[in-house]
């Protein structure tokens, strides 16, 4: 351990405690304590060599003793009370006092020692305070003309040196002041330093603080001008700090959101503190479409002064209100809200088709039922009611009806649930997709001509085969021309028409019916959703024909189309692979998710014009038609 070390130690243990926690005050007590501590220190050393000397001192020799000995008191003055300007203060007297001591005995203004009041400014100049630096200013000046007076008047002893003497004396004086003026500067270079060097330790710690943190802080003009980001802003947005400033940050902000960043910022500057959310575009490193993409941010943002933005709300204020933001990347938190509303939006849907299931079947297997009950219920007790033959025949076909159509409720439920879970598994075949075609129109031209539709089927004879399963196949078909002939008034028309298109299978369904509105058209194929209010209950169904159709072009790998305006009739275009490739197996939450996003790219549904549904409809020659 070094002498200054420990000259160190000992005064850190004298400085007051509300210095020992700021380096710049420690340092300016401990440059203030230091050279009075040495210099009374090196009086009292030097008294008893003075004293073996010269002898016993006189009155004017003691006093000028105990004046240097005085700075102990200052030193402790500043260690019990900490006050620095004061401490300085009574610095500034006691060396101005002792000035006139000496000066008033040994010739006044023209003492060796009237020098020395220059002294005195110079030394509170290290009190960095101008209140200090001033009173000792007006201290040396007064002392000065009060030696000026005193001289004029007569009032101080006449000096009876020679002026080999004076001049000497006059030397001595000014050398000493120069040496005690050069420690001073030494003293203040000395504070300068230890100024700047805990200056660039503070700005380094900074610096540090603001490099490694990971939300972003910038000061910005009114006008949103950043003049300061720190360096996290490039991880954030993937480029250099120099092309943010200015309004490079204002330019990345998304269009929608730059009112709002402007509000804040412009509220900020008045004196509130403002919070807002918006999206800046950052360039991903290492994109080679050089595609951009957009973050959400959070910035807080407050006035850089508090007491400057009070004064320009009432127009006082000088120069310009600046705003300090701190910003932070809350895209996971916006990805997180916008999957908990889609998970709400997911759970109404699922409680409205369990609404819509409910009241369809308790419609479409009521209905059935009843009839069967009460129609079962009349045979059995036929003989009380006389039926006759034919009656009893009617009746077992209402019961045979009623049956066949719970169960084809029953089997599109099942079917469905099937799809839903992933669990219906496709039978691919060769199989001709015109046969099919032509069977499945067979079957419903009865009830086409019992409504009075026109059924038009077009179906080339060339057309090839085709690998799938037929089942699904004349479950699509089925399905797509019973809902057209559903919902054709009669003296309307329906097409069906199959044409091959590169390695696809192109079924087009188009009717003259009520069409869709635009806004059902984003719901179609929603199990147990039916399309419009005016004809919600015309019609019977369970609203899961379009919902399966859906579901098995999905599996098919397939593409549906449907177009549709409302009171202009709807066409349905569906297009399968004539070669069906079973995809490969793989985990249930795999298959579940990949239906799922097949399902979702397979509807386009696009409102279409009457007369180009009707255009398209009369494109080919209608090879067979079944009409009223």
């Amino acid at each position: 351990m070094t002498v200054l070390s420990i000259i160190r130690d000992c005064l850190d243990a004298l400085l007051h405690p509300s210095a020992r926690y700021d380096a710049l005050t420690r340092a300016r007590h401990r440059a203030f304590m230091a050279p009075r501590l040495l210099g009374s220190l090196a009086a009292f050393a030097a008294f008893p060599v003075y004293l073996a000397t010269r002898g016993a001192p006189g009155a004017i020799e003691v006093a000028a003793f105990a004046w240097l000995i005085a700075p102990i008191l200052l030193s402790w003055f500043l260690s019990r009370t900490g006050r620095y300007e004061g401490a300085h203060v009574l610095s500034s007297l006691a060396l101005a006092g002792l000035i006139m001591a000496v000066a008033g005995t040994t010739g006044g203004i023209e003492s060796f020692a009237a020098i020395w009041l220059v002294v005195v400014p110079l030394e509170a100049a290290l009190s960095a305070s101008r209140r200090v630096a001033a009173f000792a200013s007006l201290l040396a000046l007064s002392c000065a003309g009060v030696l000026i007076l005193a001289g004029q008047l007569g009032w101080l002893p006449a000096g009876d040196a020679s002026a080999a003497e004076r001049g000497a004396l006059m030397a001595f004086g000014v050398a000493s002041a120069t040496l005690y003026a050069a420690g001073l500067a030494f003293g203040a270079e000395s504070l300068a330093r230890t100024s700047v060097a805990l200056l660039l330790r503070e700005e380094e710690r900074y610096r540090l603080l603001a490099r490694n943190m990971s939300d972003v802080i910038s000061r910005h003009r009114r006008n949103g001008a950043v003049q300061f980001i720190s360096p996290a802003v490039e991880a954030m947005l993937g480029m250099p700090v120099a092309q943010l400033l200015g309004h490079g940050l204002f330019d990345r902000v998304h269009v929608a959101d730059r009112p709002a960043y402007l509000t804040a910022l412009s509220d900020a500057a008045r004196g509130d503190v403002r919070s807002v959310e918006f999206r800046l575009r950052r360039e991903p490193a290492g994109s080679e479409r050089g595609q951009v993409d957009f973050i959400w941010v959070e910035m807080r943002c407050r006035p850089l002064d508090q007491d400057m933005g009070r004064q320009d709300i009432d127009g006082d204020a000088t120069r310009e209100a600046e705003v300090v933001g701190v910003m932070r990347d809350v895209t996971d938190r916006k990805l997180a809200e916008q999957a908990l509303d889609q998970a709400r939006s997911a759970a109404e849907a699922a409680d409205a088709a369990k609404t819509r299931f409910l009241a369809t079947m308790s419609h479409e297997l009521r209905t059935p039922l009843n009839a069967i009950i009460g129609f079962s219920e009349m045979i059995a007790q036929e003989q009380t009611l006389m039926l006759g033959a034919a009656q009893r025949k009617e009746y077992a076909q209402l019961i045979n009806d009623s049956g066949q159509h719970l169960l084809s409720v029953v089997n599109g439920i099942l079917d469905m649930s099937k799809m839903e879970s992933g669990n219906f598994e496709i039978a691919s075949e060769p199989f001709a997709p015109r046969a099919s075609l032509m069977h499945c129109c067979n079957l419903l031209a009865l009830k086409a001509r019992e409504n009075g539709i026109d059924l038009i089927t077009d179906a080339p004879q060339d057309l090839p085969v085709m690998t799938g399963d037929p089942r699904a196949f004349k479950q699509i078909v089925l399905n797509l021309v019973a809902n057209a002939i559903k919902f054709t008034e009669r003296g309307g028309q329906v097409t069906v028409s199959a044409a091959v298109s590169g390695s696809q299978l192109a079924l087009r369904i188009s009717d003259t019916g009520v069409g869709i509105a635009a806004d059902d058209l984003k719901r179609i194929g929603a199990p147990f959703f039916q399309a419009g209010k005016t004809y919600q209950r015309r019609h019977e169904g369970t609203g899961l024909g379009l919902s399966i159709v859906k579901s098995l072009v999905a599996l098919h790998l397939g593409e549906l189309t449907v177009q549709s305006r409302l009171g202009e009739g709807t066409s349905v275009t569906v297009r399968l692979p004539l070669v069906y490739t079973p995809p490969q197996v793989k985990t249930s939450d795999s298959k579940t998710s990949d239906r799922m996003a097949a399902e979702s790219k397979i509807a386009t549904l696009t409102p279409v014009p009457r007369q180009e549904l009707q255009d398209q409809s009369h494109d080919q020659p209608a090879l067979v038609k079944k009409s009223a």
